[in-house]
């Protein structure tokens, strides 16, 4: 290993792989992907512009990468999503639309500068295997519930899913097309409706 590839690693265990991703995702957090190149990121990573080539096909595979460990960070500081049987199922779809307004809320910045970038949002769809784990969950949780019987047997399960993510993309979209800035927060009122027409679709008869 060079003396600046072994710098840039000094500080923990971490292969250099990992450490331009944390570096990348760390950049992203701070000034959002917009003018994000590889030789600012190589400079915050302490190695030469060429280094990154080594561990990535491309700079929109690192970006891919970044902006999946940026989602993974935010997932971290929210409450923990509920599991199907938990208290109601009016209060879990509750958190499980906040939580998504919230994750949507928190990618705006990097979101921002990928209009322009769609192989680094095909990369990041890729590497999520079509679709978040957010979403993923709470069809997961649906079906649970359906299974369960808190939620009507026929259930069109994917419909409902569709129609909570519909409202956090929209909530993140009207920023990004409108040149806003920042999104407008979700009241509670709006979430609490939301909840009541999902359920007046699904729940039990």
């Amino acid at each position: 290993m060079s003396p600046r590839k072994a710098a840039a690693l000094r500080a923990g265990d971490r292969t250099l792989r990992e450490h331009l991703i944390v570096t990348a995702e760390r950049m992203i957090s701070e000034r959002g992907t917009a003018g994000l190149t590889v030789r600012a990121i190589a400079r915050e990573a302490g190695v030469a512009d060429g280094v990154l080539y080594n561990h990535f096909a491309d700079k929109e595979e690192l970006l891919a990468q970044a902006l999946r460990a940026r989602v993974e960070a935010i997932g971290r500081t929210l409450p923990p999503l509920p599991e199907p049987g938990d208290a109601t199922v009016e209060a879990n779809l509750r958190v499980y639309v906040e939580h998504g307004l919230l994750l949507h809320d928190g990618l705006l910045p990097a979101l921002a500068g990928l209009l322009a970038q769609p192989r680094v949002l095909d990369r990041f769809t890729a590497l999520n295997g079509g679709g978040g784990d957010w979403r993923d969950r709470l069809a997961r949780y649906l079906r649970g519930e359906r299974d369960l019987g808190r939620i009507a047997a026929g259930a069109r399960v994917e419909a409902a899913t569709s129609m909570i993510v519909g409202v956090c993309h929209e909530a993140v979209l009207s920023v990004l097309l409108q040149g806003e800035g920042t999104a407008p927060r979700t009241s509670p009122e709006k979430v609490d409706d939301l909840v009541a027409t999902v359920l007046e679709g699904i729940g039990p008869r």
